[in-house]
């Protein structure tokens, strides 16, 4: 028998189920009106809107709302999106740089502006300056041998992170010390020493090289990582390097000059080191340690390591110098593949369906293992005892299907816009939302690119950040290249991207497997795939690739309102996608527009365009620019 409770010496009525649930009821209608009743005390009382002509009004601000992140404050006014920024627009691509790239892992978050990519901070390029000496009488194959000579010193110093100008004596004319230097007698080649340190000293100051001092190391060498800083506190020179490089602040070259021009021995010293007293009382210079990572082409690094060219360039100079063009360039290559011991890998991601689209990439991979055209094959750099020759069969070639933070590996990666990658994926010729929506597995592509390194599971915000980071490091942007799948490799980016001249197919040895050129583009090696980085195409789907590739290409460019209907849905459910593409488009687009606009400003003195007119002739042309051809 259940037990009777007892109030006051009666007995208390037992509760059913059923007046529970009334008595629940009522309490949730109390605390329903009891809200709404309390709520208007907690607004803030304000003016009559009959005092405003215009009738306009603000949602109130509740207690604690503050407490919330204003994205995802649902009383939060609408912004303004961030200003537009210098050149930051090139086709379809937007971007807008800022420090918080890598904090956020959706652009639209800051920029309000789905199409609107979120960016690193352009680094700032600090100058180097190379003297040209334009009073010397040349023939054209000299001169044309010397310009390419020059091209090569501009690209591997771009690559390096630094602005490459070329001076003449139209910058040491600008120099107050100009004319009294005229009217000095002098060697020829101290005069000209004093020139170029006149043009230096009237730009402000920093690195003076000789263009034949190039960059023969990694990106993050320790010397490079300090000179890109563009702090030079006092003049210095490095043992090993003669005059070939020069670094220091403007008012301590000034110093340097007027002590140069001074000195007693100036009628018979043949340079400017040998005028200064160096390694006397009052020198000038710091010196600092012979550097590893920069390598002197000189008459005695030729005399020591490559007589033969040094005899060519004393019998003909156009031809010598030609040679020794080919030979800087190949050294650049070989240090390029050293810096990458372990090959090339080529993202495959969906390896059965994405043959086609990664085929661009497996030829630009095919170019970095053939070996550049040598004089002397087989050598090391001059600051460099001991490399890795190129020899081009020991260059590996990777498909994976995910990336590998790996800095040993160089990484080409092709982005696919999410319709193009899934309409690969699945072999399909056209995509439905309904199908998008109920059968596509969303964000496909980056979570099988990050899938080594992310595992499973995680969502697509913190994937697009190990993204990014590998795509626009500080460093990491030097191990990997980042192409859209739709438009290819961009051929006038791939030399300055490098900092050499990569062979073409056919130029060298064919793709590195043997020493028989490829004579066209019907034998272009096709993908190689290892099984262990997943199933192999069937050649029955292999032959479907190209056609379906093609037509995601032109829906993709299509204006069409049904075809842009369905393309912004499948932008909308790949989201992380989406941003991946869109980032990875903008940096590389970016990257293509700060060199073009360098390129403008330098072609400005090259050929001596850049006259009063603009356009016409001028006798002060200092080279022939072939850096956009």
């Amino acid at each position: 028998m259940p037990k009777q409770h007892v109030i006051f010496g009666r007995p208390v009525p037992r509760i059913s189920s059923r007046r529970i649930s009334l008595l629940l009821a009522a309490i949730s209608i109390f605390a329903i009106f009891s809200l709404i009743i309390s709520l208007p005390s907690a607004i803030p009382t304000g003016p009559s809107l009959s005092k405003f002509t215009d009738h306009k009004f603000s949602i109130p601000k509740l207690k604690g709302s503050s407490k919330w992140p204003k994205v995802f404050n649902p009383f939060k006014p609408p912004a303004h999106p961030p200003a537009r920024q210098k050149n930051d627009t090139d086709g379809e691509s937007s971007w807008y740089s800022n420090w918080r790239w890598l904090s956020i892992p959706f652009s639209s978050t800051i920029t309000l502006d789905e199409g609107r990519s979120l960016l690193p901070d352009l680094q700032e390029r600090p100058p180097i300056y190379c003297y040209y000496d334009t009073t010397v009488q040349k023939d054209a194959a000299s001169k044309n041998a010397e310009s390419a000579l020059l091209l090569t010193w501009r690209r591997a110093w771009w690559y390096h992170g630094f602005r490459p100008v070329i001076l003449s004596a139209a910058e040491a004319m600008n120099n107050p010390l100009y004319e009294e230097l005229q009217r000095m007698e002098m060697e020829s080649s101290l005069k000209t020493d004093l020139m170029t340190w006149l043009a230096w000293e009237n730009m402000g100051g920093g690195l003076l090289s000789n263009y034949l001092v190039l960059p023969m190391s990694k990106y993050d060498d320790p010397l490079l990582t300090f000179l890109r800083r563009g702090e030079y506190p006092s003049l210095t020179r490095f043992r090993g390097l003669d005059n070939g490089l020069f670094v220091g602040p403007k008012n301590e070259i000034a110093s340097a000059i007027k002590l140069a021009m001074q000195s007693h021995e100036i009628k018979a010293a043949g340079d400017i080191i040998s005028v200064l007293p160096v390694e006397k009382e009052g020198d000038p210079f710091t010196i600092d340690n012979t550097p590893e990572s920069l390598a002197f082409y000189n008459a005695k690094a030729l005399e020591r390591r490559f007589t033969k060219l040094g005899d060519l360039i004393t019998k003909d100079r156009a031809a010598g110098l030609r040679s020794l063009n080919k030979l800087i360039n190949a050294h650049l290559h070989t240090t390029w593949q050293n810096t990458f011991p372990d090959g090339i890998a080529v993202l495959k991601p969906v390896p059965k369906h994405t043959t086609k689209m990664i085929e661009p990439a497996w030829d630009l991979a095919n170019r970095l293992a053939q070996c550049n055209d040598s004089p002397a094959p087989s050598t090391c750099p001059p600051n460099q005892e001991r490399c890795v020759p190129c020899v081009s069969a020991n260059v590996k070639l990777y498909t994976p299907a995910f990336y590998r933070n790996n800095t040993s590996i160089y990484t080409i990666g092709t982005v696919p816009h999410p319709y193009t990658f899934q309409t690969l994926a699945h072999m399909k010729e056209s995509l439905d939302v309904p199908w998008v929506r109920r059968k596509s597995e969303r964000d496909a592509w980056i979570i099988a690119v990050t899938r080594d390194i992310l595992g499973d599971g995680m969502a697509g915000g913190p994937r697009l950040l190990k993204f990014k980071e590998a795509v626009a490091g500080p460093v990491t942007h030097t191990h990997s290249l980042w192409v859209e799948a739709e438009r290819g490799i961009p051929e006038d980016i791939v030399d300055w991207h490098f900092g050499f001249a990569v062979p073409q197919l056919g130029e060298g040895l064919d793709s590195g497997r043997s020493e028989t050129p490829v004579p066209g583009p019907e034998r272009r090696p096709q993908p190689e795939h290892d099984k262990a980085d997943g199933p192999i195409a069937d050649p029955e789907e292999l032959k479907r690739e190209p056609a379906l590739l093609e037509k995601a290409r032109a829906m993709g460019r299509s204006k069409d309102k049904r075809d842009v209907a369905i393309r912004n849905a499948v932008e909308a459910w790949n989201l992380a996608d989406t941003e991946a593409w869109r980032f990875a488009r903008a940096f590389l687009a970016r990257s293509q527009v700060e060199r073009t606009k360098w390129e403008e400003e330098e072609a400005k003195y090259a050929e001596g365009v850049g006259s009063d007119k603009g356009h016409a002739k001028s006798k002060w042309g200092r080279w022939l620019d072939r850096g956009s051809k």
